[in-house]
């Protein structure tokens, strides 16, 4: 079964918003309350044609922004001014960018380790490293 035009409209605002309550409103979806829009949003995402479409969208996504490296800068930028809850954002969202998944167990050898060792100094960056290194005492 194919979709309809609206449901075409709820999948393509869903990969704009990741928000099925925002997806249904954009969808033009009626509802007199959040909490219509919500429960229709959640209708919609547990239709298996839709679900399918969602991921036939994502899959047929592509863009020229460097996503890791616009990140990084906000992070540098959080950091610098002091904004702890901005920074602690941006590294949330590097590791979803980066596919780090919670909960799972990460096989890391030696040289694993090493490499996000490495990656994650390099986003702290020079200063914040030093200033960690002096703090640990060696």
């Amino acid at each position: 079964m194919a979709i309809n035009e609206k449901q075409e409209r709820f999948a393509q605002a869903y990969i704009l918003h990741r928000n099925a309550t925002e997806a249904a409103k954009s969808a033009g979806y009626t509802g007199n309350s959040n909490q219509a829009f919500a429960n229709q949003g959640y209708r919609l995402l547990n239709t298996e044609e839709i679900k399918e479409r969602i991921e036939e969208l994502e899959g047929t996504l592509e863009t020229t922004v460097d996503v890791i490296s616009e990140i990084e800068v906000q992070y540098n930028n959080a950091n610098r001014s002091g904004n702890a809850t901005s920074a602690i954002k941006a590294l949330e969202l590097l590791s979803k960018v980066r596919g780090v998944k919670k909960d799972k167990e990460v096989e890391m050898t030696p040289e694993s380790l090493d490499e996000s060792i490495i990656t994650s100094l390099k986003i702290l960056g020079k200063k914040k490293v030093e200033d960690l290194v002096v703090r640990c005492k060696f």
